[in-house]
């Protein structure tokens, strides 16, 4: 049945149906709220980083030099700063699972909301395909009970945590902490052993280029700036997922703004932390080409062998961490948007625990399968550039609620207000440019997977939406207020 066109008044719903469902639709999609207070939160927020911490910025390194990548990862801190702040807000005043795709849903309608949702899904379906093959790569280098790296590798990860998963939230998030705590105290213990060997000189022994602008600060010139930024956000990269929990959390509306700043501000002392130090202990030459930098920069340090032996264990269980992390979001985003009829409906239908299963396992099969590819980098270039495109839209999101919609209730408001939201939307714009700088070939296989999802939803899904999903309830009764007014 679809409904009456009077019920949906917003000039943006034009060609786009939504279906009435019975009851028990949304009773075989709940999730088990109340279960994770700002701690867990936290601990999200940092887990789903904190791979992005022991490899992957230093290439950054060969691209832009340590100047280059140091005035990158401050203009993407400033960006994901202000991003946060933003997002602290829209996720206090809408909590859903949707995250992103919710708060573009309510500011830019359906095809906006989808279009935002399929960005953050692409981003965080695509990110634990890559970090399988680098645990994969990880266990190997580390002689694991003789494990070599391989498909059933990959396989066991995505079986193991996806099961942890599907027990439910509260046990997934405890074991997400506690890993990502491990994790933590492993870069805490490699820094101990990193500052002592720091030498300034090791900071700028990268020759300079005849690029415009080249120095000895930065090699590459100022374009090296701009062809660093995939890599400076590689120590932020998917600190947004924390509002995909907000169904789930205890009080939301303030769980979610201190759990989102709080993890935020962890991540940016380590970003800096481990940008200098690494750079001053192993020089960044070597470390622009290591794929352990951490195990390196303490090995050039001469550094005892069972300090390096502590942080290499370590650094696995900063990729479990993240891999663990993004699955639990990936699984939010995929549940949000099929509950709402975007995506087919029963990849939303969740266990006795209340997990999402095929929300679980359906992205989780498609990223088993990229994994078998072996592209760790390129996959990871294809998930930033999802990630850029949906802070683009979330910012946008934000600044048109903000103009539109001044009365919505909002627990929490972000210092600064659009200026705040405005910086983090040209940074997040010039970061959307700047992963064709680094990798075209993984911007556009992204951009040929979002033309899919977006063919899928003009052509079936936009004439079968759920008019009782939260997002679509949430748009009429902003319709409604309008009216009123």
């Amino acid at each position: 049945m679809t409904v009456e066109p009077t019920a949906r008044s917003a000039p943006h719903h034009a060609g786009v149906e939504a279906e009435a469902v019975d009851a028990g639709y949304l009773e075989k999609r709940q999730l088990r709220t109340g279960t994770a207070g700002w701690v867990l939160l936290a601990g999200l927020g940092v887990a789903a980083v904190i791979s992005g911490d022991y490899a992957g910025w230093n290439f950054g390194l060969a691209e832009g030099g340590f100047g280059g990548l140091l005035v990158a990862v401050v203009l993407m801190a400033v960006m994901y700063g202000a991003m946060v702040l933003g997002l602290a807000e829209l996720g206090s005043a809408l909590p859903t699972a949707g995250g992103g795709y919710t708060f573009a849903r309510r500011a830019l309608g359906p095809w906006g909301g989808y279009a935002t949702g399929v960005a953050v899904l692409i981003e965080y379906a695509i990110a634990p395909a890559a970090i399988a093959t680098f645990i994969g790569a990880y266990v190997e280098s580390l002689g694991l009970f003789g494990i070599t790296d391989g498909w059933w590798v990959y396989l066991a990860a995505y079986a193991l945590f996806i099961g942890v998963h599907l027990l439910g939230v509260g046990e997934a998030l405890k074991v997400m902490l506690a890993i990502a705590a491990v994790a933590v105290a492993g870069l805490v213990l490699y820094l101990v052993g990193a500052i002592p060997a720091f030498d300034s000189s090791n900071l700028l022994d990268i020759a300079p280029t005849d690029a415009a602008g080249a120095s000895d600060f930065l090699p590459q010139g100022w374009m090296g700036v701009w062809a660093a930024f995939p890599f400076a956000i590689w120590f932020f990269l998917a600190v947004e997922c924390v509002p995909l929990a907000s169904e789930e959390a205890r009080d939301p509306a303030r769980a979610l703004p201190r759990g989102i700043v709080a993890a935020m501000g962890v991540l940016l002392v380590l970003a800096v932390l481990m940008l200098v130090f690494t750079a001053g202990a192993g020089g960044s030459e070597a470390m622009s080409a290591s794929g352990n930098p951490p195990v390196e920069a303490l090995e050039i340090a001469g550094s005892s062998s069972a300090l390096t032996d502590v942080v290499n264990y370590a650094g696995l269980f900063g990729l479990v961490a993240s891999f663990f992390s993004i699955i639990y979001a990936y699984s939010r985003q995929t549940f949000a948007l099929s509950r709402a009829g975007y995506l087919p409906r029963t990849l939303s239908v969740t266990n006795s625990r209340k997990a999402p299963v095929l929300a679980l396992l359906v992205p989780g099969a498609i990223g088993f399968l990229l994994s078998l590819t072996g592209e760790g980098a390129m996959l990871l270039n294809m998930a930033v550039f999802g990630a850029t495109v949906s802070y683009v839209l979330m910012m946008v999101s934000h600044i048109v609620l903000r103009r539109r919609e001044p009365e919505l209730h909002r627990p929490y408001r972000t210092p600064g207000g659009v200026t705040t939201t405005g910086v983090a939307l040209v940074l997040a714009a010039a970061a959307v440019v700047a992963t064709f700088l680094v990798d075209v070939e993984a911007a556009l296989w992204t951009l040929a997977a979002y033309a899919l999802f977006l063919g899928y939803f003009a052509l079936y899904s936009r004439h079968h939406l759920v008019a009782s999903a939260p997002e679509e309830e949430f748009e009429l009764l902003a319709a409604a207020d309008e009216e009123v007014r």
